[in-house]
């Protein structure tokens, strides 16, 4: 070809126009590439904010422990006429503060299980082309926005913030306690005369100490136990991976004991639905091609008309339900649905059967 040709053929693809951008269709939306993306980036900058907040209020619950620590201590020694259970007080005031703040970290981490999900199958599915999100993706994020649930137990919010951060106040809290007796008003001759300092009122120092002993050692069991929880999504763990690794989706492996209370697991909801229908084919084929669900047909007969009827089997999640409701009253109002929890499904486009015992 010439060159003269050439950019004839050029400009001729010059005055064409781009070529109209797909459109992706998602049981019956009809969305273009960019308006998803559009969607998606105002969703997680919501979320990034909402986390960033209770954030925050993590943070604040901290500051307070901080501070009543550091007032109480400063008038325990400061003064030293004033009694020790100031300092047991402040104790169950931390306490108090630590149980409100694992329950703030439930919260944040409910938050942040969103934008761990969208990090990964969305924004670094991206990154590696050809884009492909996770099967599992859309499901796990839509169930969260239309039934949300804490990703963590309170036993692994309270472990958790224990290790990191009031660990460091319930030592300092404790070695006060002992030295505040020892040395004010003058250092005790003897152990009998530091049991008698320690007690409180009525109550005798051996069992002061006894408390103060199941206290702590209740704290650091609850600290050891829950060193292996790694449900929280908003940790800097992996992804994928065998050791340690972190998986964002629930599993399905059953657990015993105590061992089900620390560590609680998370299936998605699984549904069944009966059709009772007239209209088997039309509504089979709508279901097929608009939920991408399998459907299996029988025969049924209605015993007060005596009528031969069709019923249509269909297997589905939670975030499902309302477009079969849609597809089936859509093609036959006149229908019969019932909708039951499935206590599991195995198969295609669920759990995988193959090594199901």
């Amino acid at each position: 070809m010439t060159t003269e040709g050439a950019q004839a053929k050029k400009r001729t693809f010059s005055k064409n126009p781009e070529p109209e951008e797909p459109v992706w269709t998602y049981r019956g939306y009809r969305l273009k590439a960019s308006e998803f993306v559009t969607a998606m980036v105002h969703l997680f900058r919501a979320e990034v904010q909402r986390a960033n907040v209770w954030r925050q209020r993590l943070d604040t619950t901290t500051n307070w422990a901080v501070v009543s620590t550091g007032a109480t201590l400063s008038i325990a020694f400061s003064q030293p006429d004033s009694h020790h259970s100031v300092i047991i007080l402040n104790m169950l005031l931390v306490t108090w503060f630590l149980l409100t703040e694992a329950r703030r970290y439930r919260y944040y981490e409910l938050w942040s299980y969103r934008i761990r999900l969208m990090e990964t199958d969305f924004y670094a599915a991206m990154l590696v082309p050809p884009f492909h999100p996770s099967p599992e993706w859309a499901e796990s994020l839509a169930e969260n926005l239309l039934a949300p649930r804490f990703p963590i137990s309170m036993w692994e919010a309270f472990g958790r913030r224990l290790r990191r951060n009031y660990s460091f106040i319930y030592l300092a809290l404790g070695v006060s306690w002992l030295a505040k007796n020892w040395l004010f008003p003058a250092q005790p001759v003897n152990a009998a005369e530091y049991l008698a300092r320690s007690g409180i009122g009525p109550i005798p120092g051996q069992v002061v100490l006894g408390l103060g002993a199941v206290f702590y050692g209740i704290l650091a069991v609850i600290a050891v136990v829950t060193v292996g929880m790694n449900k929280a999504a908003g940790e800097i763990l992996p992804r994928f991976g065998e050791d340690g690794g972190h998986e964002i989706y629930g599993k399905n492996d059953s657990a015993d004991g105590m061992r089900s209370i620390l560590f609680p697991h998370h299936q998605r909801k699984q549904m069944l639905a009966i059709i009772i229908t007239d209209k088997a084919k039309p509504v089979a084929e709508r279901v097929m091609s608009e939920l991408r669900r399998g459907v299996t047909a029988m025969s049924g007969t209605g015993m007060f008309t005596g009528s031969e009827r069709s019923v249509l089997i269909c297997a589905l999640t939670v975030t499902e339900v309302h477009n079969l409701k849609t597809v089936v009253a859509g093609e036959d109002p006149q229908a019969f649905v019932i909708v039951s929890p499935a206590q599991e499904v195995l198969g295609r486009g669920f759990n995988p059967l193959a090594g199901k015992r």
